[in-house]
């Protein structure tokens, strides 16, 4: 992929603070600075960006002063050669106001601090699949099936669809200028994004109730959420069970530290 076709990549890391469940746990003034493995969560995402060959730079976004200045993330974000830019009031809010720096014609790939198993390798086949497709915002989803195999005894949501259960990734790319008027939308999801009935609740009425019957399919729902927002959108599916796993609670720290440990014994 050459240079000018390269993302953007927006790595979000807004705080809720101390009292955010994973920073109380670990003692850490926010989340996006927890370790797993021995690295902040921020770093291992950050890295992670910069080694895959679909990414022309990095932009973290929302990173609180006070855990920017701490010198092991600071030096990891030099060293990444990591753009550090202010949020807003919500990850929706803060991607807008990322986007409105980056020039229209950029394709942009937004994810989140607490993706502390994401890897290159994730990074590329999302990428791949998403510049393959005819979209101008993707989403990327793995099976549940696979999140369960990759990750026994984890607990995540799920969307129900006909076609089987799917969970989310925080992977987003934003492949042209119109598919940044998608981001409205996207606050409506983030609002109710533990309970998936509400998400397809706001795509109407018809909608919901096949979803409540067990009748409404992914491919449905996808086309359903285009109309609605007037943009092309298109769900990844990935192949990786361990890209539905964010760092939301304690439990899920525990999780991440034992499959990144895993990770590098094999």
């Amino acid at each position: 992929m050459g240079r000018s076709d390269q993302f953007r990549a927006l790595v979000l890391a807004g705080s809720r603070g101390p009292e955010d469940p994973v920073a109380r746990e670990a003692g850490a003034v926010c989340k996006a600075v927890v370790p797993v493995a021995g690295r902040p969560m921020v770093l291992r995402v950050v890295s992670a960006l910069r080694a895959s060959d679909a990414v022309a730079d990095v932009t973290v976004v929302g990173l609180p002063e006070e855990c920017a200045r701490d010198p092991v993330v600071g030096a990891g974000l030099a060293e990444a050669q990591a753009g550090i830019v202010g949020g807003a009031g919500s990850p929706s809010a803060s991607v807008a106001l990322a986007l409105s720096s980056i020039a229209p014609d950029k394709k942009v790939l937004v994810t989140t601090a607490d993706h502390a198993l994401l890897r290159a390798e994730i990074v590329d086949t999302f990428v791949s699949a998403a510049v393959a497709g005819n979209a101008d915002v993707a989403i990327g989803l793995v099976r549940y099936d696979l999140v369960t195999a990759a990750c026994p005894g984890t607990r995540r949501t799920v969307t129900r669809f006909r076609d089987g259960g799917y969970c989310g990734t925080n992977l987003f790319a934003f492949l042209s200028e119109r598919g940044r008027d998608a981001v409205a939308f996207w606050s409506d999801i983030e609002r109710h994004r533990k309970h998936p009935w509400r998400i397809v609740r706001s795509l109407g009425p018809m909608t919901l109730f096949r979803y409540m019957t067990g009748r409404l399919s992914l491919e449905e729902a996808i086309k359903r959420l285009s109309v609605l927002t007037g943009v092309r959108v298109e769900a990844v599916l990935l192949p990786f069970g361990e890209a539905a796993v964010d760092v939301d609670k304690p439990e899920d720290l525990m999780l991440a530290e034992s499959l990144a440990g895993r990770s590098t014994t094999h």
